[in-house]
């Protein structure tokens, strides 16, 4: 059976794809995964959205389970024009350093660049690094430690040099 797991990385592999639509059957369980944006673009200079996404499974008895998941960030206001947000890239467990033992990758007031690891995120077993992508300062932490973090959520708060 198709476990919740492999149900999010068949939606994190969908995103920024042209594939529109995928739609799985096994022993009575359908998944239906329909991507909101199939030209695989975003236009996040000007509203700063992720895409709404809608998974719907079912089972064939005729329980039906729906689940809608939509992302907007609030509109930029005057203080916040001058900062820029890490945001991220998939689904998975945030981690501020490589193991419980090592020491943080970044912390509000550090210098970053562009190439900077500011954090992990794990996702299916497997450790994902995210850069800043952006030279400058680190102003704000706006995620927890072992948090579960959705794709496109704001990770850090960077005042651009």
């Amino acid at each position: 059976m198709l476990q919740s797991k492999e149900i999010i990385d068949i939606i994190k592999n969908m995103d920024g794809t042209t594939v529109d639509e995928v739609h799985y059957e096994q022993d009575g369980l359908v998944v239906k995964v329909k991507n909101q944006n199939p030209n695989g673009t975003q236009d996040n200079a000007v509203n700063d959205k992720v895409g709404e996404r809608e998974v719907q499974t079912s089972k064939s008895e005729g329980s039906s389970e729906s689940q809608k998941e939509k992302e907007e960030q609030p509109t930029p206001s005057k203080s916040d024009s001058d900062v820029q947000t890490v945001k991220a890239p998939m689904v998975g467990m945030f981690y501020t350093s490589p193991s419980p033992e090592e020491e943080v990758f970044v912390q509000v007031g550090d210098a970053v660049e562009e190439d900077t690891v500011v954090c992990v995120l794990e996702a299916m077993k497997m450790f994902n690094d995210v850069h800043a992508d952006v030279n400058g300062e680190i102003v704000e932490l706006l995620a927890n430690n072992g948090d579960l973090v959705e794709f496109g959520q704001p990770l850090f708060k960077v005042k651009p040099e």
